[in-house]
């Protein structure tokens, strides 16, 4: 292998983790960037898989709140010259309206935690958002999203998502 292969090819697997069918526990805060401490727990599952020969993965979620199912979706690429994921995400919600990140989460792994940041603007704020993926497994998995109005000095978490690989 050529060195410059071989470096196209660092992290391209990192995302491989997640390939197959999950059951998530979601615990999301009721209001973000207000002081909240109240949560609304939901079930939901998700199934990803792999595309573009390896270059990317498709998550499709469902998540069963009590305000009704909502779908969601990202797509995962991954760039071999800067060695970076992005993560594009739409999810709807179960009044029928669709939000997503204009601008995709950017990130990577370091010693199997995953970290991926974007700008964002939520409640007219300009906001930092920031996406951890840690305690991997071969059958678990966390998830959590976090925000920042001060630059990335202090966050707010407000969603947190388990996820357990579902039994073949």
């Amino acid at each position: 292998m050529t060195p410059s292969h071989e470096a196209s090819q660092t992290g391209r697997a990192d995302f491989d983790f997640i390939i197959g069918r999950w059951n998530i526990h979601h615990r999301r805060l009721r209001e973000s960037l207000k002081g909240s401490t109240t949560w609304e727990e939901f079930e939901g599952t998700a199934v990803d898989h792999k595309i573009a020969g390896g270059w990317g993965s498709i998550s499709e979620v469902n998540m069963y709140r009590a305000s009704g199912t909502v779908e969601a979706f990202s797509t995962r690429l991954f760039d071999p010259e800067s060695g970076e994921w992005s993560i594009h995400y739409i999810g709807g919600t179960a009044q029928g309206t669709v939000g997503s990140y204009v601008l995709p989460m950017i990130g990577g792994f370091d010693q199997g935690r995953g970290a991926f940041y974007a700008h964002d603007t939520f409640d007219g704020k300009h906001i930092l958002c920031r996406w951890l993926w840690s305690h991997i497994t071969a059958t678990s998995c966390h998830w959590e999203q976090a925000f920042s109005v001060d630059g990335g000095n202090t966050w707010e978490t407000n969603w947190v998502m388990d996820l357990d690989r579902q039994k073949e």
